[in-house]
């Protein structure tokens, strides 16, 4: 498979001739294998005295050479080229016939897209953060062993959804592995491995309604006073941070001394911290300041307390090796076992407390965004706050708590019982004559359906008798 390329084309002598060449890449599958092959194409004489080429015509036919592929011809290739060493014209050899669209694997397919694309990279810089990496690493992981042998023109949409609906345990799970393998076939089409014309299957996958594994919670604030009173610092101030200002747990552990300014009290999120993978914020609206409030005294207690205190240093290193920031995994198993230590019943071994299924860092940050709307913020400013990209995603997040629906009942009932104190009701008026009329017609009509029941009865009676 030769994948559009537009190379230049160079002259070189070859054993004595100025000609005209060009190198390009050729990707070969064979069973779930794709090797990557150089090649170079000789063109012909560039200083023939006869018929002498030039530049131009060279390109024409460079040109030529690519379109002749695209539509399905088979034009003489060069030899194959690895090294330095310039190509020669002995006698051509032909380049593979075509392939049927969608005769690759899958796994073929999977393996490009991996490399040029999951661990691809750009002006040395990583096309995809490295949590997306590890996801789409774990998908490639769960399709492979089902879908890598199977060629791409025998995949069935009814086949793949059956298979994820018997082979996933969550709704997300799912969509996961349904959307990586849209993309592997996606970027197929894109990089020409595929015609534009060809299908994707995958399109046709439609997904069951969506449900959630684990309940959406959030501790009320009673409870989750009790919680953190139980969580020394740092763990309970990056806790703290995340429940009063929104910030996500990366970009807590992500922040540096320059990105706090303790005299506006405010800090600046312009990183986030993967398991010591420093990168930028999840999206773009993420690089947000946020108000630190009454933390600010606390955050310069903290400060002070540090023994690395330049611009560069982290705000919550490790304890061990303070050039290094502190992970999440800490500040989460601390915030589980606060929350597991507050039983009910102490004797009880299977009380859970104040813990439960999904409760950890990202139940702080949408307690945050819940709490921020019901003392008055507004979903937009909720969702600026929360760096969401989407007001959806914010409401999403968003849990009303059993006393907010209380709060708004009571404000209404007080609104209608107010508004009636005030008013002098009138007293029930009369019925019009012509109401009274319509009335008095519908009596008749329902007496006289019920004595029309009534004989029939009587008649299906004697006739039963007789």
């Amino acid at each position: 498979m030769i994948k559009a390329q537009h190379p230049e084309v160079h002259e070189r002598k070859i054993r004595g001739v100025y000609q005209w060449f060009f190198r390009y890449y050729e990707d070969v599958v064979e069973g779930s294998e794709v090797e990557r092959i150089r090649r170079s194409y000789v063109i012909g004489p560039s200083r023939d005295k006869d018929h002498p080429m030039g530049i131009k015509e060279a390109r024409e036919k460079r040109d030529a050479f690519f379109a002749q592929l695209q539509e399905g011809g088979d034009p003489a290739a060069g030899s194959t080229d690895d090294d330095d060493d310039a190509p020669v014209p002995a006698t051509p050899v032909r380049a593979p016939k075509k392939t049927e669209p969608g005769d690759a694997t899958f796994g073929a397919l999977a393996e490009v897209w991996r490399k040029e694309y999951v661990e691809g990279s750009a002006a040395g810089k990583p096309l995809l953060a490295l949590p997306t990496r590890i996801k789409y690493r774990d998908c490639l992981a769960k399709l492979l062993p089902k879908w890598g042998g199977v060629a791409i023109k025998d995949i069935r949409s009814k086949d793949v959804l059956d298979w994820l609906q018997n082979n996933s345990t969550s709704w997300h799970g799912m969509c996961g592995l349904r959307n990586a393998m849209s993309g592997i076939i996606t970027k197929a089409i894109q990089w020409d491995f595929l015609p534009e014309t060809f299908a994707n299957p995958i399109h046709r996958v439609r997904l069951p309604k969506k449900w959630e594994v684990r309940e959406k919670r959030i501790l009320d604030p009673e409870q989750t006073a009790q919680v953190l009173a139980l969580i020394e610092d740092p763990n309970r101030l990056i806790c703290e941070t995340c429940l009063d200002t929104g910030t996500r747990i990366s970009e807590a552990t992500g922040l540096m001394i320059k990105h706090v300014d303790l005299d506006k009290g405010i800090i600046h999120i312009e990183q986030r911290n993967f398991h010591g993978d420093i990168d930028e914020p999840k999206t773009a609206k993420s690089r947000r300041d946020l108000a630190l409030g009454a933390l600010t005294e606390r955050y310069k207690t903290w400060i002070a307390s540090l023994k690395r205190r330049g611009p560069n240093d982290w705000v919550f290193p490790q304890d061990i090796d303070l050039t290094q920031p502190r992970w999440d995994s800490g500040v989460r198993k601390a915030l589980k076992e606060a929350a597991a230590s507050l039983k009910q019943n102490a004797d009880d071994p299977d009380d859970p407390g104040l813990d439960f299924p999904g409760f950890g860092m990202h139940s702080l940050r949408r307690a945050n965004i819940s709490w921020r709307q019901e003392v008055g913020g507004t979903a937009i400013e909720a969702s600026k706050i929360a760096g969401h990209s989407k007001v959806d995603t914010t409401l999403d997040y968003t849990q009303i708590a059993i006393r907010r629906h209380s709060t708004l009942t009571r404000r209404i009932q007080d609104m209608r019982y107010k508004a009636a104190a005030k008013t002098d009701l009138p007293a029930a008026q009369p019925a019009t004559d012509l109401l009274r009329r319509q009335r008095e017609r519908a009596k008749i009509a329902r007496a006289a359906r019920k004595d029309r029941h009534n004989n029939v009865v009587e008649i299906k009676a004697k006739e039963t008798a007789a």
